[in-house]
């Protein structure tokens, strides 16, 4: 029985291998929501990040699934196109414009983050942001 459960749950783990993601270069990141996706099997944060030469760069986050969230306090409509946000992050390790989403913050102080990673990261909650 011991067997078949292992046989059984080994692709499971293997599909939330967290192995794209470099847990070693944690990252804030200061933009606008583009879009929130309140989807199954991972919610995803789209979000403008202006970089140097004046215009935006759009970063796909990978969050948890709704499920999950809605246990933390999440809600289909946490996040709205135009929400100024700073988002701690563990980027693709291929330096593609995509990430893991760890925690944010709202300029106003309010905090939504991943408590499966909160005891995980270098950076507190929101890192070191300007607004």
């Amino acid at each position: 029985m011991a067997a078949l459960v292992v046989a059984v749950s080994t692709p499971v783990l293997a599909h939330h291998s967290f192995a794209m993601f470099d847990r070693d270069k944690e990252m804030v990141l200061v933009g606008t929501v583009h879009d929130f996706q309140w989807t199954n099997p991972h919610s995803w944060i789209e979000i403008d990040v202006p970089n140097g030469s004046g215009s935006t760069v759009r970063w796909h986050l990978e969050c948890n699934s709704p499920n999950n969230l809605t246990r933390q306090g999440w809600h289909s409509d946490s996040l709205k196109p135009g929400d100024r946000i700073s988002v701690v992050v563990w980027p693709l390790r291929n330096g593609e414009k995509g990430a893991l989403f760890i925690s944010l913050k709202f300029p106003d102080g309010r905090t939504l983050d991943e408590a499966a990673f909160r005891h995980m990261t270098k950076l507190p909650p929101g890192g070191n942001t300007k607004f």
